[in-house]
């Protein structure tokens, strides 16, 4: 027993040495001013200050290094931060052969060791959203908007004139699941209560599994990958769900061709023949369904979360969107028309989005050789790069008082000569939740339209507040996740007449 006790310290003190040497011998440790600690082992304070004040830390070295660069301590790494408009578009320009996002992914997920090195080798499903998924949205979303009216009248079951107290982040959380496996993985999967627990848990699997790998240095992470593979067992799980499905329409497809004329039109169909064209394991098929769940549920449920808590907040804001919601359905009904039509809704997203963020910084890239920038400052090889997006969401030189919550300031621009330039899909060095550039997220038009979609249909039939008016619960920052409260209600209530 002592012996063991004897080993487990001895490994743990070589862990710590190799990442102090490893830290110390980074020539970012050289090139960069530094908010927080410095120093290679004082440093590992600041990873931990970062975990829980990122959001001091970065207006800190966005008030030192404005329009520059600075670095911050990660658990396993330095992070390099640039920010003003001018370097943000120089990242957003520099060509894959110079920084590559996937790299940078990898670095930040672990998802080579925790789950499998197709997931980061050979993201064919990054393609299927960003062709199949973006054509077929026209197509897909009276399935949505199918799978949103059902959902919100199960998990807001409202009586008579009664308020009803729900827990939002948790109730948004599922009609966001429902409505992405509707089109990921159709009926009767996207109602099952079981399926929709492992979708919803794979986040929490792949930030279990990162967490701890973190504390690792690279050379020991296929290792404890293997032995931390939380997700791996969720893809196990989702096998026993697909199997039978991927089974029979891989008969199907092998009958039929492209006579099958009843063929599902949902992304696991075109996951199945994508991956069996390239000879993929039902396993290898089942780990992509899985991926775009991690990409697609738990950003739109803290995006939608975010900004119905601004609607509890400002009830005021419901009838001019109920208006427009109504005579955007009431001429065209729910179509991807109709939702372009709701500016105002398109407005409200986006400010929502640019108040709160998703994370506080954006554009990760991992440099794969040496880059000086147009300031002079050099960006050495195997260097994590990301853009602040928090100076960049809220730049006073861009936005109007941007710390306030503004609700149809897009709406207003549309009206003028920018038109569809602040649209909330579209991305700017003044506005990066979804990245920008080639590797802005493939997914944000169909995110955008399932997310409107909710809110319009929330507009539509209820109104809303919190118990105590006007008070909006604080968000919660975690490292650079930036999210609202879990544990906040909201009270719901049939919609009401206006008052003449």
């Amino acid at each position: 027993m002592q012996d063991t006790a004897s080993i487990l310290y001895a490994l743990a003190a070589a862990i710590c040495g190799f990442l102090l040497i490893e830290r110390w011998f980074n020539p970012v440790y050289l090139f960069y001013p530094t908010v927080g600690p410095s120093a290679p082992l004082l440093s590992f304070i600041g990873a931990f200050r970062f975990i829980h004040h990122a959001r001091e830390m970065l207006e800190e070295g966005l008030e030192k290094h404005r329009d520059s660069v600075f670095k911050v301590a990660m658990p396993d790494r330095w992070m390099v931060v640039v920010n003003g408009p001018k370097l943000i578009d120089e990242l957003r320009k520099l060509p894959d052969n110079q920084v590559s996002f996937t790299e940078a992914a990898d670095e930040t997920l672990h998802l080579r060791y925790s789950l499998g090195a197709d997931a980061v080798d050979d993201p064919y499903h990054v393609g299927t959203v960003r062709n199949q998924l973006t054509r077929n949205l026209s197509s897909i979303l009276p399935a949505v908007v199918d799978e949103v009216q059902i959902a919100l009248k199960e998990h807001i079951p409202v009586q008579g004139d009664e308020w009803l107290s729900v827990s939002a982040w948790s109730m948004m959380t599922q009609i966001v699941a429902r409505a992405s496996s509707r089109v990921f993985v159709g009926i009767p999967k996207c109602r099952d209560k079981d399926y929709l627990g492992i979708a919803t848990g794979f986040t929490s699997e792949v930030v279990r599994a990162r967490a701890i790998m973190n504390l690792f240095p690279a050379v020991l992470l296929p290792i404890v990958g293997r032995v931390f593979s939380f997700p791996r067992k969720s893809v196990r799980h989702g096998i026993v769900h697909f199997k039978p499905i991927i089974e029979e329409r891989l008969k199907q497809l092998e009958q039929y061709g492209d006579a099958w004329t009843e063929k599902p039109n949902d992304m696991l169909m075109w996951l199945i023949e994508e991956g069996h064209a390239r000879g993929n394991s039902m396993e290898a098929i089942v780990r992509k369904i899985m991926l775009l769940n991690f990409a697609a549920i738990h950003t739109s449920s803290d995006s939608i979360t975010h900004a119905l808590y601004h609607l509890a907040a400002n009830p005021e804001y419901i009838q001019p969107l109920r208006e427009e919601v109504e005579d955007a359905v009431r001429d065209g009904g729910w179509t991807k028309d109709s939702l372009t039509k709701m500016a105002r809704l398109d407005s409200f997203m986006r400010e929502s989005q640019r108040v709160n963020g998703i994370n506080c910084v954006s554009v990760s890239r991992m440099a794969l050789q040496d880059i000086t920038l147009s300031n002079g400052i050099r960006i050495p090889a195997g260097t994590f790069v990301a853009a602040d997006a928090i100076g960049a969401h809220h730049n006073e030189d861009k936005y109007t008082d941007p710390r306030v919550f503004d609700p149809f300031r897009f709406s207003s621009i549309r009206e003028g000569s920018e038109g569809t330039r602040v649209q909330y899909v579209n991305a700017s060095v003044d506005y990066i939740p979804f990245g920008i550039g080639a590797h802005a997220c493939p997914g944000r038009f169909f995110a955008a339209s399932e997310l409107k979609t909710i809110l319009a249909h929330i507009v539509l039939n209820y109104d809303v507040k919190f118990e105590r008016e006007g008070e909006r619960p604080s968000n919660v920052w975690l490292g650079q996740t930036i999210a609202p409260a879990k544990d906040a209600t909201v009270l719901f209530r049939r919609r009401q007449a206006p008052a003449n």
